[in-house]
């Protein structure tokens, strides 16, 4: 079974900057639409970044302008470059296929101080 494996989070200030990553177990991410996802206290997973298995993006609202996803199937790793970052990006984020198809994996928390 794929698995996921999330990491590159941390705390930050207001303004900065955070890599994140998601690694698989296998050679999925030139088959799949991966997405990140996050997930803040008490609030639903949502999907904030698409990317196609063509490269096509799209983000949400809330981070559009700030976040950027990429991909290298070569490394069976996907990306999430994360600037300017805000209080409100505070959450666990986690990748997944953009059906949420793959066992969910621990995730990596983010945290942004005020």
């Amino acid at each position: 079974q794929v698995q996921l494996v999330e990491s590159g989070g941390g705390l930050v200030q207001a303004g900065g900057s955070l890599r994140l990553s998601c690694a698989a177990s296998a050679k999925i991410f030139s088959i799949y639409t991966m997405g990140w996802y996050r997930q803040a206290p008490g609030k639903q997973r949502d999907n904030v970044a698409i990317i196609t298995t063509t490269d096509n993006v799209n983000y949400a609202d809330s981070v559009k302008g700030r976040f950027t996803i990429s991909r290298d199937n070569a490394r069976n790793t996907v990306y999430l470059q994360m600037n300017s970052l805000k209080p409100e990006d505070t959450a666990v984020y986690y990748c997944n296929t953009n059906l949420r198809a793959l066992p969910w994996g621990q995730g990596t928390q983010v945290t942004v101080s005020s």
